[in-house]
Parts: C-alpha cells; sequence; structure tokens
C-alpha cells in the first residue's frame, strides 16, 4: 500500500484576487507533495467536474440580453461546488488523496459576500449547505495589488485582452473583494494563510512548502 492511501487525505485550497497567480502555485504544491510521497489531484472552481465545468461558463461568460442576477449567480456557484465536493473532492479525500484546489467557497464570500454585497450570513449557510462538512485543511491567500493583478492578467496569453464577467468588474469591486478575503484571513487565521503575491515565485514556494510541513508533515 502506498503512503497516499495509508494517510487521511489533505485538502488545500488557494485563494487570492486576479492575476495573484493561484494556478502557478497549484502545479508547485502539487510537484512538492508527490515529491514527498503523495498522492495529489489538483481542481478548480467553478468547475472540478463535466457539470460544474458547464456551469462555469455560464458563470464566467454569460453573454444575452437576459442579466444574470446576483441570487442567480450565487445559486449555481453552490450548485457547482455540491458536484464538485460529491463527485471529486470527497471522494478523492477519503482515499486518502490530497486535493489541491483553485479557489473554493472563500471566494463565494470575497466576490459575492464583498463584491456582490450579499448577506454573508446567506453566503455563510449556503456554503456550509453545500460542502455539507467537506472543509478545507489549509488555505493559501495570495494577497495582490489590485492594480499589480490586472496588470499581470493582461498578458497572460489566455486572455489575449478579453476578460471574463468577474474581471471585467471595475476596480472598486476588486478592491472590495481584496477586503473581503483580508478579513476572512484575520477571521481565520489558523486555516488560512496570508502570501505575499507580489515576489518571485521561488520565494512563494519556500514558504508555502514550510506551511505545508509544518501542517501536513508535523516538520518546525
Amino acid at each position: 500500500m502506498s503512503i497516499a492511501t495509508e494517510q487521511r487525505g489533505f485538502f488545500i485550497t488557494i485563494e487570492g484576487p486576479e492575476g495573484a497567480g493561484k494556478s502557478t502555485l497549484a502545479g508547485a504544491i502539487e510537484k512538492y507533495l508527490v515529491s514527498r510521497g503523495r498522492e495529489c489531484i489538483r481542481t478548480r472552481e467553478p468547475g472540478g467536474t463535466p457539470l460544474a465545468e458547464q456551469l462555469r461558463g455560464v458563470l464566467k461568460h454569460h453573454q444575452s440580453s437576459e442579466k444574470l442576477h446576483t441570487a442567480t449567480e450565487l445559486l449555481l456557484m453552490e450548485a457547482a461546488r455540491v458536484q464538485h465536493v460529491e463527485e471529486l473532492i470527497r471522494p478523492a479525500l477519503e482515499r486518502g488523496v490530497c486535493v489541491i484546489c483553485d479557489r473554493f467557497y472563500d471566494s463565494t464570500c470575497a466576490y459575492q459576500g464583498g463584491g456582490r454585497d450579499v448577506d454573508m450570513k446567506v453566503i455563510d449557510w449556503l456554503n456550509d449547505y453545500a460542502v455539507n462538512g467537506c472543509h478545507p485543511d489549509l488555505t493559501f491567500l495570495l494577497d495582490l495589488p489590485v492594480e499589480s493583478g490586472f496588470k499581470r492578467t493582461g498578458k497572460r496569453v489566455e486572455t489575449m485582452g478579453k476578460f471574463d464577467r468577474f474581471e471585467n468588474e471595475d476596480v472598486a469591486f476588486h478592491h472590495k473583494v481584496r477586503s473581503a478575503f483580508l478579513e476572512l484571513a484575520e477571521r481565520e487565521s489558523g486555516r488560512i494563510k496570508v502570501i505575499d503575491a507580489d515576489r518571485s515565485r521561488e520565494e512563494i514556494s519556500q514558504c508555502v512548502e514550510k506551511i505545508i510541513d509544518e501542517y501536513l508533515f508535523k516538520i518546525s
């Protein structure tokens, strides 16, 4: 039996504003955990399963004369999360696999709660209902000034100057999102670790690996 299947799964989420480097960090974490003998999967939100990916398309790229209302956006996000948790995340954790997820419910708190001004009590209830006890063990919040993040996204090959519904929101919206993330980190400092994303990839990876050692491998 492999090391990974002898141990419980570990659930790591990566949060942060646009352009903070979440996908890059997810890859670095996966590489590090595999080097330590752990089986890993990488996934993302919204998305992660075929049905959830269809909902992601609506959430990020809806274009129609029919408005996508804030409540609709929130409920679609939570519906995608239910599919993601029940079809992919929970089964993987039960097999002892480490799950690395690019965004999870903290993004809902930040974007729909902070950015859209939805009542946080409603969001907390919906998040709890959607995950049904499946909470992250450790979350890395890549913090970056809004303006720096958009400079990065404008240079991404996959963006090519075209932005999704959230990226197209005004600067004030994204400042509210960043503030909400930082408030969450202060409220849940045991789980959420704030990482200065305005540094080199190597510096960020070294910082994150040290935290993983302390939390997962109990190395201090």
